[in-house]
């Protein structure tokens, strides 16, 4: 019986060129200023209990730290790790829903005029960057194909 070489999954041409497609989905200025802003987003929602004064709410000022720093984490590193982190965006759409509902949700008298206001725009902001972000690999592969083509696979031809 003859033994075959096999390279490594690693050394995949398929996967070289998602790994290659998704380092250029990255390297573009929509990439980069999306991830710029949800930092920033991610940072104003820790941050705002603080910042426009219903820090006294414990349990949304919990919460809003805790999802800012989620949502920061979430898709801070796009630039860094596209590949891994760019399906990520889908949690942090999910953050930013929650964002939008959580005065209304956490325990306590918490749903006041700042803290609603707050929330709903910020959570607003953060889901369209999140849903911004997940679509960057879709948009950078229609591009590259054209629209309306499919790539083939191969042997296909």
């Amino acid at each position: 019986m003859a033994s075959t070489h096999r390279a490594p999954i690693e050394e995949h041409p398929d996967l070289m060129e998602l790994r290659a497609r998704h380092d250029r989905a990255a390297a573009t200025p929509r990439a980069q200023a999306v991830e710029a802003l949800a930092l920033l987003t991610g940072l104003y929602l820790a941050a705002s209990p603080w910042i426009v004064g219903f820090n006294g709410f414990t349990t949304l000022a919990v919460t809003n730290l805790i999802a800012g720093i989620a949502y920061m984490l979430l898709l801070g590193g796009l630039g860094n790790s596209y590949e891994r982190t760019h399906s990520m965006a889908w949690a942090a759409a999910a953050i930013g829903i929650w964002t939008c509902v959580a005065p209304w949700i956490v325990a306590g008298d918490v749903a006041h005029t700042r803290s609603i206001t707050s929330n709903l725009i910020t959570g607003v902001i953060a889901t369209i960057l999140a849903l911004a972000a997940a679509s960057a690999a879709r948009d950078n592969d229609t591009n590259r194909h054209g629209p309306g083509t499919r790539r083939s696979m191969p042997g296909n031809h």
